[in-house]
């Protein structure tokens, strides 16, 4: 499974996620920290990855597009905490995974 982490997310989480077998990436590794909303959903679209983020604009563009994809993960928590988001992102998965089966384009590291 492949991640894009908005600027808002920890880059300790990006960290993580690659420990655990996911590729992830972080906007400011790749010097994008000043693209467009839109443009994040895009390239992440054309890469097949999930954004992470906190902004809810995201959920709001992309039902705005009337696109299936990218997927698109939003925290709403008062205290950022690193392994919080991992759990969360990977027991959703799990979850997922569990409910729709087969429906579900879920593949474990591992």
């Amino acid at each position: 499974m492949k991640f894009q982490a908005y600027m808002g997310v920890s880059p300790q989480t990006v960290e993580i996620l690659r420990q655990n077998g996911y590729e992830a990436v972080h906007l400011i590794e790749e010097g994008l920290e000043r693209l467009e909303d839109s443009l994040i959903l895009e390239k992440a679209r054309l890469e097949g990855r999930i954004v992470l983020t906190f902004d809810l604009d995201f959920g709001d563009l992309l039902a705005a597009s009337g696109d299936a994809l990218p997927s698109v993960i939003i925290f709403r928590q008062a205290e950022y905490n690193t392994e919080f988001c991992f759990g969360k992102t990977a027991s959703s998965f799990s979850r997922m995974q569990s409910r729709f089966g087969n429906w579900c384009n879920y593949n474990r590291p591992g």
